[in-house]
């Protein structure tokens, strides 16, 4: 028998100011989903407290009544992370939006989960700092999200993930505890159970707080554009920067498909007639940037570029990082709707899994752009497709999956940013076998034993697992035979 809502909310509105509430039906539509549209689901219940205090009552009171709870941050996650249980809360953490300490000779800041990652960066720039990760939805996406699901950017290959630049986290278990992680130096005692959290979807606990590191803004920055009349080759190109021992701030790669969508929403001044192109952005001092930006250039030249460009000024490099941020909602208009991958391969499988997802896209009939951080080899390929038509979400989902169970064949991982949440559970089971499995679910054990935060996600069952490996040859060269060609 399930939870009466209008009792429910009785019980939550005798601990809570009556605006935190919300439980009206068709109150309760905006919150069906994240960022991944294709799955909804409407919550029991939606709880929007203001204090950490007030998260802890809720938490308490859900531990004790059994109701399964799932956080939300700004709702821009890819892969369901947020999608609401019908038969829980869904506890916003929207309104925990305060930048608590901005602290210039240590070079960190102190803020609660609702910030947002852009605003971290504003509130430190006049004391000429700024926090490194910047995922191109970081004019909305919040803190606690990008904890969460570990987000990135496209500046991640030099300065890391949300991982490399958090130094204490403290979040809420299911039971109430309040637990810190962590600490506001480089390196904390003990196990390194901040590395546990970050990445960890909602299932452990909740954040309520969080320091991450600042950094000096570079004196300089410099973008490169290159053009190439081919993918593999501009595949091929990234690698060789990286082993000419070149870090660049920024390496991204788009397709002809995403770069003329882009061009035409945002006008970034891109070689539309380009089968990829290649963005190499560089910083540091002024001698620095002078030199690396020459070496680039040329090796980008030697690697079969046809067009290298750089940016004349900021207004001009801003342009086109512009395309590149704004490459998501660009494809977007391209179709009724569009499913965004992310997995993650070695770079020197970038030319081979490009080409192949060519293949699928044929094969499966519905078109593909490929957007991704190519200096880290972070996939992002958006399958497009009709909802109304049915069986393309089917078939878009089917599409997705080869791909992700591609990243795993060739020496990679199924997620780079997004995480897991309900969008790759399934493969999951491609990637990690039954003991690392139960590892997984012996940890979730450890701080919520009961699996009321965020249940039915990121990690699934080994009884899903083998039903999955039934109807799937596991993820490999039986799998893709046309890897032998290669």
């Amino acid at each position: 028998m399930g939870i009466d809502r209008q009792s429910l909310a009785a019980e939550f509105l005798n601990m809570l100011p009556s605006d935190c509430v919300i439980y009206r039906e068709e109150e309760l539509i905006p919150f069906e989903c994240d960022g991944l549209s294709a799955y909804r689901k409407v919550p029991l219940i939606v709880l929007l407290p203001y204090t950490a205090d007030q998260v802890e009552l809720v938490l308490k009171h859900c531990h004790e009544r059994q109701i399964p709870v799932v956080a939300r941050g700004a709702g821009t996650g890819l892969s369901g992370g947020a999608l609401p249980h019908e038969q829980g809360v869904l506890l916003s953490l929207a309104r925990l939006n305060k930048i608590i300490e901005i602290d210039r000779d240590n070079r960190l800041a102190c803020v609660q989960p609702g910030v947002r990652n852009l605003a971290v960066s504003e509130a430190a720039k006049p004391y000429g700092l700024y926090y490194a990760p910047d995922p191109s939805s970081q004019i909305a996406c919040s803190i606690g999200g990008n904890v969460a699901e570990n987000a990135g950017g496209v500046h991640c290959l030099k300065y890391g993930l949300t991982l490399h630049n958090v130094l204490q986290v403290t979040l809420i278990t299911i039971d109430g505890e309040r637990l810190t992680f962590g600490c506001n130096g480089l390196d904390a005692p003990g196990l390194d159970l901040l590395t546990l959290i970050t990445g960890s979807e909602g299932m452990l606990g909740l954040v309520v707080e969080v320091v991450v590191k600042l950094l000096p803004i570079p004196e300089r920055q410099q973008v490169a554009l290159a053009a190439f009349d081919e993918v593999e080759i501009a595949g091929k190109a990234v690698a060789e920067i990286i082993a000419k021992g070149i870090l660049p701030a920024g390496l991204e790669m788009m397709d002809n498909l995403s770069l003329r969508a882009a061009e035409d929403f945002v006008h970034a001044g891109y070689p539309t007639d380009a089968a990829a192109i290649l963005l190499c952005e560089v910083d540091g001092s002024e001698d620095e940037v002078s030199e690396e930006i020459m070496r680039v250039r040329q090796i980008l030249l030697d690697s079969g570029a046809r067009e290298v460009r750089t940016a004349e000024d900021e207004t001009e490099r801003m342009r086109f990082w512009a395309g590149r941020k704004n490459a998501f909602p660009a494809v977007g208009r391209l179709a009724p709707d569009y499913y965004c991958m992310d997995g993650t391969i070695p770079r020197n499988q970038l030319g081979k899994v490009l080409t192949m997802i060519g293949e699928m896209s044929e094969k499966y009939g519905l078109p593909c752009a490929n957007v991704f951080h190519a200096g880290d080899g972070n996939l992002h390929p958006l399958i497009l497709y009709d909802a109304n038509n049915e069986g393309e979400l089917e078939k878009a989902e089917e599409f997705g999956g080869e791909i992700l169970e591609l990243c795993v064949a060739v020496g990679g991982t199924i997620t780079g940013e997004h995480g897991v949440g309900i969008e790759k559970i399934n493969q999951m089971c491609a990637q990690f076998p039954d003991p690392e499995l139960e590892t997984f679910h012996a940890v979730k054990a450890v701080f919520d034993p009961h699996n009321l935060l965020n249940p039915g996600k990121a990690i699934p069952t080994l009884a899903r697992c083998a039903e999955f490996g039934a109807m799937h040859i596991h993820a490999g060269k039986l799998r893709f035979p046309e890897l032998e060609r290669f």
